[in-house]
């Protein structure tokens, strides 16, 4: 009763749309956006687990499994992306959220009835085109949600929610493909979002649909001058194309971790995919919880300084990979790999709170869907063909199984430019930050 009587008493107070709900509420929106976050995530990393079962079905290469992982889901992520990014901004983010969900959970239903490789890389599609809907409107609700000192904190636990989902879809993916087949790994792991769908449409609310919430139409951008806006500054643009370039390493080399803990390492599917996925799980939650408190008081000292930590991380993340794939001993890979989940939870959660500094409050979907739709043509769709190439290229050299750890090595480079955009941030975040 205290927290339901204190919101309506801060709506006479105070000015942000956080203040139409109490602390309780709060986090339990958060917690919603959590479960579809998580259910984004399980749909797109299963496949990374089913690899190796898909390959020897369909007897591809490796260029056709980066395909399958890469630009099949990313070709409609991109092309949906801004439209919905450009609705997220001036509409209903709860009902986006709820029909991508519905979407994406069916298209991965679709990945589980597949009978070609062609079938599961259209189902593939499906599942990018619904995911595109889900990070930006969430964002950009959390965002309202809470007020900007809280902001990156509740990013973080937001962003937890990828690796919820890839502890799901590698563990149980894992186990179920073992057990049962990949395709019956996409059907349990897709069914659960149409509940979630319902249990979203209840219980998120929408800030907007308060009349001195709603977006004014005088405030309402196109997309074009949003767009425009947005890459005229430099420090987004830095921005981007540090994501970019940190999409081509974690989509490109990472989608194969399980492929190579299985080639060289000799572990099954169960194993490879249980043991990733709890190393991403755990790593990312420190990384994203620990992150998001350090990343808090940075902001409070100089918002320069959120941008440049990134950069030093990238730089930091380079070394501790490439002895990751080079060890033989899988205790070593997996204290290196457990880091390597930390560091890059924490740098990819200073880049989205660097981000939302520089966006403004009326572009913040279509920030995200920008450099989404960036980082996913480039990053996603492109990572994992190159890596898969490269692995098909030195595997005829050096074997299937080194062949598979030296293309990883080389994706590694990608992080030293990545580092430099986002120092090259810090120097003009504050000349463009926007409320």
């Amino acid at each position: 009763m205290t927290g339901q009587a204190a919101a309506p008493q801060a709506r006479n107070t105070q000015s942000g749309p956080w203040d139409l709900y109490s602390v309780r509420q709060r986090k339990g929106f958060l917690f919603v956006l959590f479960l579809t976050g998580t259910s984004n995530y399980a749909d797109r990393h299963i496949v990374g687990v089913l690899l190796e079962p898909i390959k020897a079905e369909f007897g591809v290469s490796d260029t056709m499994l980066g395909l399958l992982t890469g630009i099949a889901f990313a070709l409609f992520y991109v092309i949906v992306g801004l439209p919905v990014a450009w609705l997220a901004d001036r509409g209903n983010r709860q009902k986006i959220i709820v029909w991508s969900l519905a979407v994406w959970s069916i298209m991965t239903l679709f990945c589980g009835m597949a009978q070609s490789f062609l079938q599961l890389a259209l189902a593939r599609i499906g599942v990018g085109a619904g995911e595109a809907g889900a990070v930006p409107p969430a964002q950009s609700l959390i965002a309202d949600y809470f007020p900007p000192e809280q902001r990156a904190g509740a990013l973080g636990f937001y962003m937890t929610s990828a690796t919820a989902g890839y502890f799901v879809g590698m563990v149980l993916g894992g186990w179920i493909a073992q057990t049962y087949g990949w395709r019956e790994a996409f059907i349990v792991v897709g069914l659960p979002g149409l509940l979630l769908a319902l249990i979203t449409r209840f219980t998120l609310k929408e800030p907007r649909a308060i009349a001195r919430f709603s977006v004014a139409r005088e405030a309402l951008e196109d997309a074009r001058t949003s767009i425009t806006k947005l890459l005229a500054k430099p420090s987004y643009r830095n921005i981007v194309y540090a994501l970019i370039l940190y999409y081509l390493m974690a989509y490109g080399a990472l989608v194969f971790t399980i492929s190579l803990l299985i080639r060289v390492h000799e572990l099954s599917i169960a194993e490879a995919g249980g043991l990733f996925g709890a190393i991403m799980a755990i790593g990312s939650v420190i990384g994203n919880v620990g992150g998001g408190m350090l990343i808090d008081r940075l902001a409070k000292r100089d918002m320069k300084l959120v941008a440049r930590f990134p950069g030093a991380l990238f730089l930091l993340a380079l070394p501790v990979y490439v002895c990751a794939f080079m060890l033989d001993h899988i205790i070593g890979v997996v204290i290196l790999l457990f880091i390597g989940a930390i560091v890059l939870a924490v740098a990819l959660l200073a880049i989205f709170a660097a981000m939302h500094t520089v966006c403004g409050s009326k572009r913040r979907a279509m920030a995200v869907a920008l450099a989404f739709f960036f980082a996913n043509l480039f990053g996603l769709g492109a990572g994992p063909v190159m890596a898969g190439a490269l692995s098909d290229y030195m595997g005829v050299i050096y074997g299937v199984a080194d062949g598979l750890r030296y293309a990883l090595i080389i994706m590694c480079i990608f992080f030293v430019p990545a580092g430099i955009f986002m120092n090259r941030a810090s120097r003009q975040i504050t000349n463009d930050a926007e409320a």
